[in-house]
């Protein structure tokens, strides 16, 4: 199994500051990245798996709106995420 509890515990301990603390916004979004590198590899092996490529636009789009929520409450919060995680600036400014 690719994502075991140990391995949840250790990216809310990293990202949610406690590992009990499953429901904060940096939290979700480091396991939803973890979870969308893992199924990228996959997809890279296996082109043709449909139900997985579906997965995977789901949890860029779930991804996509923790980030938008955090980039709305907390500026702060959502800069950090994003430049611990490497992940890309895609919210649109106005």
């Amino acid at each position: 199994m690719y994502l075991s509890p140990e391995k949840k515990a250790v990216i809310f301990k990293e990202h949610g500051k406690v590992e009990t603390n499953t429901g904060s916004a940096e939290g979700q979004v480091a396991l939803f990245t973890y979870r969308i590198a893992h199924l990228t590899e996959h997809l890279k092996k296996n082109r043709k798996d449909f139900s997985t490529q579906l997965s995977l636009q789901k949890l860029v789009g779930k991804r996509r709106g923790i980030l938008a929520y955090l980039y709305k409450k907390d500026i702060e919060r959502y800069r950090a995420i994003i430049k611990t995680l490497q992940l890309r600036d895609i919210i649109k400014q106005k």
